[in-house]
């Protein structure tokens, strides 16, 4: 599967009009190991966007991750708003 740059330009769009809403990603970690965590989308820039995980139970503190928009076409990271 080759990723085009009209996908890529798609996600951005779709991702930049969601700034500041909540989200809960699933995150791939390969050998069938699946994260799935809650968080806010904070920004989008040209090439990556970041989403604050934010623990509910204050167990751990807030992190801030960062994904490419190529990780969201290859399915390594799969979104869906809460």
């Amino acid at each position: 599967m080759t990723v085009q740059q009209a996908d890529i330009d798609k996600v951005r769009a779709s991702v930049s009009g969601q700034l500041g809403n909540r989200v809960m990603i699933q995150l791939d970690r390969g050998r069938n190991r699946v994260d799935i965590q809650e968080g806010v989308i904070q920004g989008a820039y040209p090439s990556v966007f970041t989403i604050l995980i934010d623990d509910e139970n204050e167990k751990k503190p807030s992190q801030l991750l960062s994904f490419s928009y190529a990780d969201v076409l290859t399915r390594d990271v799969r979104m869906k708003l809460c």
